[in-house]
């Protein structure tokens, strides 16, 4: 079992407190957004033995197990982070594996260099990922209704909105979400930058169930995200729900404190609220325009305290035990590789303490007994 030193990435939409406060550490005033736990090659996380990624590629199969090693090669197939959202992220949407294998394979064909601007395609896996939230956790997950959709436009009261509201009353749902989003992505800059500053506006007057718009106006003055976020299902989880966010559902995260895991890729297609290149071809390629709720996951309690966020992903499987009180020791051994997180109280798993945001690596088969009182995250593979 090793201790975990990860590295907190700098994003400018990240909060200055959330994640200070869970660590209990003095705040900085820079922007804290997202703490990596894993061994993917932008920041692995450091033990006593070397970087993660050095421990597993020096011995796989003792790190990960034969399992997982015949099913996922000789790597950690997924990254978990804790993830402090202050201001939105980008608008966005994840391809599937084929997609993901196709475009990577044309970009090196076309020689864009890895790290171009203009790249879609950082490698060649999906990018499936659950955020489960540890505050309350404000989201935009997947496209409303069409007819729910243009109602929210409709009450904005902007005349330049009107094509697409009456679009979204007069076509199929799928054809009409594909149309709205194209027609608002593909809108002469100047005219949708005057379109925004008005719903902007009508969003501040008209209160709660425009509220979420309004704040992303303010962090994205002029984007035409601002308007694609009004097709989409806002959520606000509680403590303890999560969203799944699988290949073609536009979303996007707004604000709160949460347990982020994901296969191990970075391939985004951005849609909006971002100044980074945004292929609006290839986004309508990837995007699934399907209207549907948000789907928020609840975890499934199993006999020995396991609750358990049901996906249909193999890379990943994240689950947390709520440890009250006079627990006896739990024993979390597990023929998978494990990262064992702790969210609150504390813990002690093996010969290392854990309190908030403290994290150990477990090797495949490698005994992890945790005793103490507080909230332990598990994320591990499905071999």
């Amino acid at each position: 079992m090793d201790r975990l030193d990860n590295t907190v990435r700098p994003y400018a939409w990240g909060s200055t407190t959330a994640l200070p406060g869970l660590l209990g550490v003095e705040p900085t005033g820079e922007p804290q957004a997202e703490m990596w736990m894993g061994a993917h090659p932008g920041a692995p996380s450091r033990t006593g033995r070397g970087t993660l990624a050095e421990v597993i590629e020096a011995d796989p199969r003792r790190e990960l197990g034969d399992a997982a090693v015949a099913k996922f090669g000789p790597r950690l197939p997924f990254l978990l982070k804790i993830l402090a959202a202050g201001a939105p992220l980008s608008l966005q949407v994840h391809p599937d594996l084929e997609q993901a294998g196709q475009g990577y394979a044309d970009e090196q064909r076309r020689g864009i260099p890895a790290d171009a601007a203009h790249r879609n395609y950082k490698d060649a896996n999906h990018k499936p990922e659950l955020i489960c939230a540890l505050t309350e956790f404000d989201g935009l997950c997947g496209f409303r209704a069409p007819l729910a959709a243009a109602a929210l436009l409709d009450g904005l009261g902007v005349d330049s909105l009107k094509p697409y509201v009456d679009l979204l009353h007069a076509r199929p749902e799928e054809a009409a979400l594909r149309e709205v989003l194209t027609a608002i992505l593909t809108a002469d800059r100047e005219q949708m930058a005057r379109t925004v500053a008005e719903a902007a506006a009508a969003c501040s007057r008209l209160g709660r169930a425009y509220a979420p718009y309004a704040d992303i106006a303010h962090h994205h003055p002029g984007d035409p995200g601002v308007i694609a976020a009004m097709l989409l299902n806002h959520v606000r989880l509680q403590p303890g729900e999560a969203l799944f966010l699988g290949a073609g559902i536009p979303h996007a995260y707004l604000d709160g404190l949460g347990v982020e895991i994901m296969a191990n890729s970075d391939n985004v297609l951005r849609c909006g609220l971002t100044p980074k290149h945004v292929d609006v071809p290839e986004l309508l390629r990837i995007v699934r325009f399907e209207a549907g709720d948000a789907g928020v996951l609840r975890p499934e309690a199993a006999p020995d305290g396991e609750e358990v966020y049901e996906t249909p992903i193999d890379e990943f499987r994240l689950s947390r035990y709520v440890l009250p009180e006079g627990t006896t020791a739990h024993d979390l051994t597990r023929a998978t590789p494990q990262i064992l997180l702790c969210t609150a109280g504390r813990l002690r798993a093996g010969e290392f303490e854990l309190t908030p945001g403290r994290s150990v690596f477990v090797p495949a088969g490698e005994k992890a007994e945790v005793t103490g009182a507080g909230t332990v995250f598990r994320a591990t593979v499905v071999v």
